[in-house]
């Protein structure tokens, strides 16, 4: 295995980790290279062999206490030759003593228990093409009018950690759309929707309750034509009932698994996964 190098992606180069993402079919957004280099540059790893990419990972430590793993990929023809072990390894090492996060193909669940990692839930992509949106009530307004401060404390009930660099990347990236609903002053509600390789991908989209989430989901369909994708936990027995009165079936299912304590969160407020990379 000493031919193979291991280094970090520069910012720039993220893109490539993507490109390869898009391949495997996981259907990233647009803009999520700029966005997913925002909480941690020093996360993505490329395992090269005589300057050619043969393996990516990456391994965003958000905080001293967390951090989440993701762009686990081996080129295909050198798959079963230890790269991916290799590579692994120095993701892993790059999170330190932190709690790891990830959402891991279903298959694969065996081996990332042999890593230290336990399940906490599954995630159920749905997809298809949504049921006609309704107007959106006057106290729907744009995410980005909220003060950033009541979404940054809404997302730590959702989220193992802080997130502040990513999340104004996401809200403010230009070919994002975002939604908030407020009840009595109070954010009740709020998703962002982009563009992806094939159609739009809602999330997150975090909200007090069912109402609250179609609110915000009528909203951001507003914004998009063709096919939609949500992902949901499968224990927001809500979110579930969500998607299938949008219409849309599910795809492509995750294992949510992490290495420590699994992390207590407000699950029943997750109406839709941020990213299956990033958490």
């Amino acid at each position: 295995m000493s031919d193979l190098l291991i280094r970090n992606l520069r910012p720039e180069e993220i893109s490539l980790a993507i490109d390869w993402a898009a391949a495997e079919g996981w259907n990233p957004g647009f803009s999520d290279a700029a966005c997913f280099a925002a909480p941690d540059a020093e996360g993505f790893f490329v395992g090269e062999i005589d300057g050619e990419p043969v393996a990516t990972v990456s391994c965003a430590n958000y905080d001293d206490r967390f951090a989440f793993l993701g762009f686990y990929i081996v080129r295909a023809d050198l798959r079963g030759s230890g790269h991916g072990l290799r590579i692994w390894s120095a993701a892993i090492a790059h999170a330190g003593t932190r709690v790891i996060g990830l959402d891991g193909v279903v298959a694969q669940q065996d081996n990332y228990r042999k890593s230290g990692f336990q399940l906490a839930y599954a995630n159920i992509r749905y997809g298809g093409i949504a049921g006609a949106p309704l107007k959106p009530p006057a106290d729907v307004v744009a995410l980005d009018t909220v003060p950033f401060a009541l979404v940054e404390a809404d997302d730590a009930t959702v989220f193992p950690a802080r997130r502040s660099a990513f999340l104004r990347a996401w809200i403010n990236t230009s070919d994002h759309v975002g939604r908030a609903l407020l009840r009595d002053g109070k954010l009740a509600a709020w998703g962002v929707i982009r563009p992806c390789r094939t159609g739009y991908k809602i999330g997150p989209l975090v909200a007090d309750d069912r109402i609250a989430a179609e609110t915000i989901v009528g909203a951001l369909l507003a914004s998009a034509d063709g096919e939609v994708f949500l992902d949901v936990p499968a224990v927001n027995r809500e979110a579930i009932a969500l998607a299938e009165a949008l219409g849309l079936k599910p795809v492509f299912e995750t294992a949510r698994m992490y290495t420590g304590a699994i992390p207590s969160l407000r699950i029943d407020r997750v109406f839709g996964v941020t990213s299956f990379e990033l958490g």
